[in-house]
């Protein structure tokens, strides 16, 4: 018989997760679903945050529309300013237009960056909302995955 009692045993220790900032220019359709589809698909692994370099007033009908129909929470989305992330720990900064990998501010401290640009769907009907999110699915969530040794 053991002499090891349960209470003597160390819980399995799950590496921290990685703070993933999404940066794109309005905040307000690309970001917000990368950062929704972030959480979800690597929960655990992954805290993702997203912000625009000049956010809109609101987040896209369609990218609600297109997370929902996904069975995903959209629940307190909302644009947010880099600047209100600037204080933060970020692991990674993922650029997914053009415009913000041009703008994207000089953070605290180094920080690892990627850019992977996706099609941008205002004023477009809900199927290429709906594109873009499987699209960013496919392609940004491994690319986080890779660029973070996850």
């Amino acid at each position: 018989m053991s002499d090891i009692q349960p209470s003597d045993t160390q819980p399995s220790e799950t590496p921290p997760s990685k703070t993933v900032l999404v940066l794109c220019t309005g905040n307000s359709c690309r970001s917000q679903m990368a950062e929704v589809l972030l959480n979800h698909d690597l929960a655990g692994r992954v805290h993702a945050l997203s912000a625009g370099t000049r956010p809109q007033p609101r987040v896209a009908e369609g990218a609600i529309a297109a997370l929902q129909a996904a069975g995903l929470a959209t629940e307190g989305l909302h644009p947010k300013d880099i600047d209100a992330v600037m204080d933060r720990e970020i692991d990674l900064v993922v650029t997914v237009c053009d415009n913000a990998k041009e703008a994207c501010p000089v953070f605290p401290r180094p920080v690892k960056a990627i850019h992977l640009p996706f099609h941008d769907p205002h004023g477009e009907p809900l199927e290429s909302f709906i594109a873009v999110r499987d699209d960013i699915r496919a392609r940004l969530v491994p690319a986080v995955r890779e660029a973070l040794g996850s």
